[in-house]
């Protein structure tokens, strides 16, 4: 129904139930924006601070790992490697940060053990080893920062419409209707005050 056409007290207090709850979708709307915009905002800081130190360790890992090659031959340290078994402690979780979906994800580090010998191997490959773990728990922290921030991004663009849609069209429509509404039933009160008037001035007279 088009409230415009039918200015009652009836939609206009519809009207104004809709403005009201409008406004305050509003508002909460801003107040998830900006929880999640902080949030984000956070995550980048430490997205960079975690990439900074990842750049450290990778450079490490590949100085160890070519101190192993030289070490022990490059044949010695791929057979080793083919060896190790696939990751299997990586678990991952979900929280939400209003109403948002963000991946947790933890690596059991008890289960990071040498899977070589120490026969015919040496501290070069231990090093190697040690600084590609920390490698893999810095990769997943970062995956897990990584993906949040797209998750929060794509949540606070679709909140930004939702926001924009209530203050750009929704509230002023509301708006629109209830002052409309308002006028038009004002003026209806003013011309029947004006008759009752007309009405009681004629009976004065002719009595």
């Amino acid at each position: 129904m088009d409230m415009n056409l039918f200015p009652t007290k009836g939609n206009l207090i519809r009207a104004r139930n809709s403005l009201a709850l409008s406004r305050q979708g509003y508002d909460l709307l801003e107040k998830k924006r900006n929880i999640l915009v902080r949030e984000m905002m956070n995550m980048i800081d430490k997205a960079r601070k975690v990439n900074d130190e990842m750049l450290t360790v990778f450079t490490e890992a590949y100085k160890a790992l070519q101190d192993a090659n030289i070490s022990l031959g490059i044949s010695v340290v791929q057979q080793i490697g083919f060896a190790i078994p696939e990751e299997e402690s990586i678990q991952i979780r979900e929280q939400s940060i209003m109403g948002v979906e963000i991946p947790i994800v933890s690596i059991d580090e008890k289960k990071m053990q040498p899977m070589y010998s120490f026969h015919k191997t040496n501290g070069a490959l231990d090093t190697a080893r040690k600084k590609f773990e920390q490698v893999k728990i810095l990769t997943a922290q970062l995956a897990e920062i990584e993906n949040s921030v797209y998750r929060l991004a794509q949540n606070i663009r679709r909140t930004m419409k939702r926001t924009n849609a209530l203050k750009n069209i929704i509230i002023p429509r509301y708006e629109s209707i209830s002052s409309t509404i308002e006028n038009v039933l004002g003026e209806k009160e003013r011309e029947e005050f004006s008759r009752l008037k007309v009405i009681k001035s004629v009976k004065e007279k002719k009595s």
